[in-house]
């Protein structure tokens, strides 16, 4: 990149601003990018959710977040691994769309090490008798009471983990869309071709 040149015009430093975004969300709770939308599923029963992002790796192209195995988007995932990511940053004026093929982990090593720097209070979320979406008469966490108020131990978090997995997002191709009021900026990244395009916004 020149100094004549905006960086969103350079194809090399819209990557790195992109994968610099993604890096940050995982250290800032507050960044915009933390918490994207993922949609799997298939032509006729696919729908999106919020996920956090916990692992960001540019080198493997790769994206991972944390579910419990109980929930209805693992077995659409087990029947379509491909699914679609989500992110956009109002501030920054920029939305990233990202195409991907995914890998569930359960009970391996993976799995392993995520839930070792799993926080106590995250734990409890795999803690609830029932999975993710099972219908139920009345409104509730899913928690038995004692468990609703953190009032359990880490010993006893550990009973979480054989819910717990681990959703590797394995990055096909990037969408990025910059908003600027002199002109926006559209460009695709296909990684599995190393091709790189501007599109018209």
């Amino acid at each position: 990149m020149t100094d004549t040149v905006p960086y969103y015009e350079d194809f090399e430093e819209i990557k790195n601003k992109i994968w610099s975004m993604l890096d940050n969300a995982i250290k800032d709770r507050s960044s915009p990018f933390r918490i994207p939308v993922f949609i799997c599923g298939d032509q006729k029963n696919f729908d999106g959710r919020i996920v956090v992002l916990r692992k960001s790796d540019r080198v493997n192209n790769l994206v991972q977040y944390h579910s419990d195995i109980r929930s209805d988007k693992i077995t659409k995932l087990k029947n379509n691994k491909n699914a679609a990511m989500l992110f956009y940053d109002k501030e920054e004026k920029i939305q990233v769309r990202l195409k991907v093929e995914c890998t569930v982990n359960h009970n391996n090593d993976i799995t392993e090490e995520s839930w070792s720097k799993t926080q106590h209070i995250s734990r409890k979320c795999y803690l609830i008798d029932n999975g993710p979406g099972t219908q139920s008469d009345t409104p509730t966490s899913g928690l038995k009471p004692e468990l609703d108020n953190f009032d359990y131990t880490k010993e006893q978090s550990e009973a979480g983990y054989k819910n717990f997995t681990v959703i590797q997002s394995k990055i096909k191709s990037i969408e990025w869309l910059y908003l600027a009021a002199k002109g926006h900026r559209r460009a695709k990244f296909d990684l599995e071709s190393k091709k790189d395009c501007w599109l018209i916004p």
